[in-house]
């Protein structure tokens, strides 16, 4: 038990870390004015850190299931709840800080051609419209992914509450079982108890009839070969 805290408090640790990263990716994107190569950067940056951090939440979960206690287990449940809605918090301000530096982008695209920028300069900001483009459509495919993934851990979870349900059911049963046996053993008891009561009856019975006999066999003899005593 000891070592299992041990590994929830590392676990717990590297997850805030992963954390203060992305909130401070978040913030250099905001701030980001260009080159898109630079903002690329940054976002490739951001999911390697969403990923780490969804694998750690992932282990925290599984040693939530291996708690002995229901008390531990419980409260490691809550906190991975809120580790999953401040994930979910950084993932809304991801794409507001990204839309944010396009804006940024975007404005000094116009700036440039309004102060006559050469016919390079616009092609070049153009190829950034682009890449931005596909950035946009990498963060909302990477989300999906994330939503995929929130929806297989709701039906493990109610996988397992109904496993936990028909387990308990089972041990119930068993219970059961074990009362009616534990009735059918003491019934067995007390008959048992009450036939060799009635066999000790027995035997003395045939033993007083055996005597009895031999004393009438005895008086008989006595009288036919002594019959003046």
């Amino acid at each position: 038990m000891a070592s299992s805290n041990v590994h929830v408090r590392i676990c717990e640790q590297e997850i805030l870390k992963y954390d203060l990263e992305i909130k401070a990716l978040i913030q250099d994107i905001s701030e980001c004015t260009g080159p898109q190569s630079k903002l690329t950067g940054i976002n490739a940056e951001v999911k390697m850190n969403f990923h780490n951090l969804r694998l750690r939440i992932q282990d925290l979960d599984q040693m939530a299931m291996e708690q002995d206690k229901e008390s531990e287990k419980q409260n490691l449940v809550i906190r991975i709840e809120g580790h999953k809605k401040q994930m979910q918090s950084n993932q809304t301000a991801w794409r507001k800080a990204n839309l944010a530096s396009k804006l940024s982008i975007d404005n000094m695209e116009k700036q440039e051609l309004l102060n006559g920028a050469d016919g390079a300069a616009v092609r070049q900001r153009k190829m950034t419209k682009e890449d931005l483009a596909q950035t946009s459509s990498d963060i909302t495919e990477n989300l999906m992914s994330i939503s995929r993934m929130m929806a297989q851990q709701v039906q493990q979870s109610e996988e397992t509450i109904t496993s936990l349900a028909t387990s308990s059911r089972t041990v119930q049963e068993t219970n059961d079982e074990f009362k009616t046996m534990t009735g059918t053993i003491q019934l067995g008891r007390k008959l048992i108890t009450k036939y060799n009561r009635r066999e000790l009856t027995d035997k003395l019975l045939i033993f007083l009839a055996l005597a009895l006999f031999l004393a009438t066999v005895l008086y008989i003899l006595k009288k036919r070969l002594f019959p003046f005593l």
